[in-house]
């Protein structure tokens, strides 16, 4: 039965509160959008049917996972008010929560229900919408798998495949890069109206945005990877899912950068850069309080406000171990784009191009299958190794290895090389790891860096 309920192998509660504080992200920020140009054209020209359209009790609408084929009961999984696997159908109705209503004072957008600057990511972002589409159902199927006009009937036909659903239109949510690219339109954001959270949002108070894409995919999952499943889309492989949402995130980040969404008035957009590495606690005294570490990946002077580079990091780490050809020229077009943000912006952009190239290049090797389940120990080992772990200056970066290792572990488990039982017992070890960066006035690299290196020993001796 392929259709239902994901899990997420082994978390800790300590470490489940940390990835619920993160996933607040996905109630104050929805879904997707589709990708640009002639993709935006395509789907536009498709109509949104709506939440209701899936909801019969042949389709997706039953109380019970019980179907021959798919469960059935996915829609009652994506209104679950409890976990944060229904945190897509609560998007909209938190924009008329306190927060939200707040947040759009603010701003001056008038009633956050109704603001285009909310719906983008709060509600599904549909072009021509058919009778039955409600955007208080919230981010509904059609924001992940694609407006349903062309391929609604068809999917649920006798002798329906998958391919032909694609073929006529619906979103390839197995192939990594097309999930990565759906998810990243609210979870980093899109040059869209209403898929972009800049400073200024965030300033009023919209949380962090933060992103990866196995782990959200995990949580988000409504579906049993049973045999038949297998048959028709293959085995969700979280490695390549963790890597190719590494690079995609990088070439996202870069990508909308380089454009309009770059600058804000005469300042860079600050939602680009480390958050921590400006929001320290400022001191005033006869000797210095040194508030900050020098970081070996980013040749800029100091003092000045870092690119954030959380996914930079990873997706390094990742390189030096499935992509070793294209590790180098990775690493090196990384500090020149740190190097060039110390020039100025011309300098900046030409290097944002580059850096996004190799991060794209990286997402399509790993994409091919450049990754095989053992690399996972490998990478762990690169992510707590002095030549990483020497970059975990900063909050989001050390925020984004522990969600790493955490997902390398359950990937290893999901592979069936190593087993549940070998890793609760080293989670004691991961659970230090999320303590470390539990909260944000509190964070101490070394500290940090200390706990990681535990945690991936711990990890390296299963092997």
């Amino acid at each position: 039965m392929g259709g239902g309920k994901g899990r997420v192998i082994g978390r800790s509660v300590g470490g489940m509160a940390l990835l619920a504080m993160l996933l607040g992200v996905l109630l104050l920020c929805g879904l997707p959008g589709g990708g640009s140009g002639a993709a935006d054209a395509a789907s536009a020209a498709r109509t949104y049917t709506g939440v209701a359209s899936c909801a019969g009790s042949t389709c997706h609408g039953r109380m019970e996972g019980d179907g021959k084929v798919v469960r059935q009961d996915e829609l009652m999984r994506w209104q679950e008010p409890s976990t944060p696997g229904g945190a897509h159908s609560r998007a909209f109705a938190v924009l008329n929560g306190r927060r939200g209503q707040q947040i759009a004072a603010t701003l001056g957008l008038g009633d956050a229900a109704s603001a285009p600057a909310c719906l983008g990511c709060h509600s599904t972002p549909a072009g021509v919408r058919g009778a039955r589409f409600l955007a208080q159902d919230g981010v509904g199927c059609e924001a992940c798998h694609g407006p349903a006009s062309g391929w609604i009937a068809s999917h649920y036909a006798v002798g329906a495949g998958h391919a032909a659903n694609v073929a006529a239109g619906m979103t390839p949510l197995d192939r990594a890069q097309a999930r990565a690219s759906v998810c990243l339109d609210c979870h980093f954001g899109s040059a869209r109206d209403g898929q972009f959270v800049d400073h200024r949002i965030m300033a009023a108070g919209h949380p962090r945005i933060s992103f990866e894409l196995d782990l959200f995919s995990s949580m988000q999952a409504h579906h049993d990877e049973d045999a038949d499943y297998a048959q028709r889309k293959g085995r969700t492989d979280s490695l390549k899912l963790w890597a190719v949402g590494q690079a995609m995130a990088v070439e996202r980040a870069l990508t909308l950068y380089a454009g309009a969404k770059g600058t804000e008035g005469a300042f860079p957009e600050f939602y680009f850069f480390d958050c921590q590495s400006c929001h320290r606690r400022i001191y005033d005294q006869a000797e210095r309080s040194k508030t900050w570490e020098a970081n070996p990946g980013r040749p800029i002077p100091a003092g000045m406000p870092p690119f954030n580079d959380e996914n930079m990091i990873m997706l390094s780490a990742a390189a030096r171990v499935a992509a070793p050809g294209l590790a180098g020229r990775f690493d090196a077009d990384s500090r020149a784009f740190h190097a060039a943000i110390a020039r100025d912006r011309t300098a900046a952009v030409a290097a944002a191009g580059r850096l996004a190239g190799s991060a794209r290049a990286l997402a399509d090797a790993f994409a091919a299958g450049g990754m095989q389940g053992d690399m996972a120990f490998a990478i762990v080992r690169e992510i707590a190794g002095s030549a990483i772990s020497a970059r975990f200056t900063d909050y989001e970066g050390s925020v984004q290895a522990v969600m790493a290792v955490d997902t390398l572990l359950n990937s290893m488990v999901k592979s069936g090389r190593v087993t549940v039982g070998a890793a609760a017992g080293i989670r004691a070890d991961v659970n230090r790891a999320y303590a470390a960066v539990k909260e944000p006035n509190s964070y101490r690299p070394a500290d940090f860096r200390s706990a990681l290196g535990s945690a991936a020993r711990s990890i390296g001796a299963l092997q």
